[in-house]
């Protein structure tokens, strides 16, 4: 029978040889210290039930030196194993590294001889069965089933025992902490309801308060109520009583209309009787105006003649276009205008013979669509103007601030003059100045919102008008 190495329980692990039997032999392993006895062929002494802590105790201090054993040392099934990471080894091959354990008794030896090395005292200790008493009992049992000194299943039993112990004694500790945490809550729930009683007592007396309130307004409105139906029955005779009369006033007033409707009879064919008297005055009274507007045309057409009036080119707002000094003041006129804001007024205006319409151009722009640029509301407003001159045939002259400011005008529709005050003179004093240069008697329109404008040219016989109305008169068209 050959020999691989000695084991034997009782002595140190480095001088522990095991007698592993060739095939066919009956005897695999001679007595192992006084406590194993004789053990028959085919019969191994089963492997002790070991406590979970334990179990994974010897994993882990197995898993440990595995790495550490030379690569023929380290069984077959295990050489995956020993490749793992350190925290993957002992989680995922737990099960085989348990198993090769309890098969092989070798390569248990091989890995106690390292892990007793490791231990230091503490192994020295449990190889001679003199365990520490303040020793972890899960350590104890861990190295005493490695190096399986004597007694080292009384050494396991009693780890079982001990774990045992410590998980009763941490239920017992847990269970106390939960009546001590049950107890807190019940004392803390105590006290909240005491305090909730203290509160639904404080509510109770303020709704019983204003329960007492609540009563005695309803009883102040049962009487409103009894009174306010008093009135209502008062107020129904009354009602009664007025439907009377009002029926008997709609009587009357039935009676008065029909005398009403016969008088009014009676009034349109009178009426009819003087329409026909007037349609014949109108005769004679047309023949008449006619007649005294031939005349006047007449004498107008002579008068001609005799002053030798030639047509002229250019108009009075052309000669104050071209001077930047003030012209002599015209005589004034009397005012033959109202300021309004009615575009019919305007139209009404324009229809006169000759007029001058003359525009305050930002004052109507700024008014009408001042979300646009200047360069667009000054073309939007020549633009309709251009449209107005050429519909009433009228002179048109729009007057906008700062001459110096603006640069690349397009040009002025036909009908249509375009002003800008120079340097040390506003718009408003250009608009006076035009209206100043016309002759008496020539019907003079300004568009102005601006009340110093309107006051000045209207006391040189213009008609002021708001920019509102040629506004209008502008989206209109």
């Amino acid at each position: 029978m050959p020999l691989t190495e000695p084991h034997d329980d009782n002595l140190p692990q480095e001088e522990q040889v095991v007698a592993v039997p060739a095939a066919g032999d009956d005897v695999t392993e001679a007595p192992a210290g006084p406590d194993s006895g004789p053990v028959e062929s085919g019969q191994p002494e089963p492997e002790p039930s070991l406590p979970e802590p334990v179990r994974q105790r010897i994993v882990s201090l197995t898993a440990a030196v595995l790495p550490g054993l030379p690569g023929d040392e380290v069984p077959v099934p295990l050489r995956r194993v020993a490749k793992f990471a350190p925290n993957r080894r002992a989680r995922l091959g737990a099960p085989a590294i348990a198993a090769q354990l309890a098969a092989d008794p070798l390569f248990r030896q091989r890995v106690t001889a390292r892990v007793l090395t490791d231990a230091g005292d503490l192994g020295t200790a449990v190889v001679e069965g003199t365990a520490p008493a303040a020793a972890d009992p899960v350590e104890v049992a861990a190295l005493a089933y490695l190096a399986r000194p004597r007694g080292w299943r009384e050494l396991i039993d009693a780890s079982g025992a001990a774990v045992r112990a410590e998980a009763d004694t941490a239920v017992v500790a847990e269970l106390v902490r939960q009546a001590e945490q049950r107890a807190t809550r019940a004392e803390h729930d105590r006290a909240v309801a005491r305090v909730e009683a203290d509160k639904l007592r404080d509510e109770l007396a303020r709704v019983r308060e204003e329960l007492g309130q609540l009563r005695e307004e309803a009883r102040q409105l049962a009487r409103t109520l009894r009174e306010n139906q008093a009135r209502e029955r008062r107020a129904n005779e009354l009602l009664a009583t007025e439907r009377g009369r009002a029926a008997r006033a709609a009587a009357d007033a039935d009676a008065e209309l029909r005398r009403a409707r016969a008088r009014l009879a009676e009034a349109e064919a009178a009426a009819g009787a003087a329409r026909s008297s007037a349609k014949e005055a109108r005769s004679v009274d047309d023949a008449r105006l006619w007649l005294l507007l031939e005349t006047i045309g007449q004498a107008a057409l002579g008068l001609r003649r005799e002053l030798a009036l030639d047509p002229v080119d250019r108009l009075p707002a052309d000669f104050v276009a071209d001077s930047f000094a003030d012209s002599p003041a015209a005589t004034a006129a009397a005012a033959r205008a109202q300021d309004t804001d009615d575009p019919a007024r305007l139209d009404q205006l324009l229809a006169l013979p000759r007029a001058h319409l003359v525009v305050d151009g930002y004052n109507v722009t700024k008014r009408g669509f001042g979300e646009m640029s200047l360069e667009q509301q000054r073309k939007r407003l020549v633009t309709g103007l251009g449209g107005i001159a050429a519909q009433t045939g009228d002179e048109v002259t729009v007057v906008f601030d700062g001459a110096e400011r603006v640069h690349g005008l397009p040009p002025a529709p036909r009908g249509v003059r375009v002003l800008f005050s120079r340097k040390g003179e506003t718009a408003d004093e250009l608009i006076r100045r035009l209206v100043r240069a016309e002759p008496p008697g020539r019907p003079v329109v300004v568009v102005s919102s601006d009340r110093e404008v309107a006051d000045g040219v209207r006391r040189h016989g213009a008609y002021p008008l708001g920019a509102d109305s040629l506004v209008r008169r502008l989206s209109r068209s």
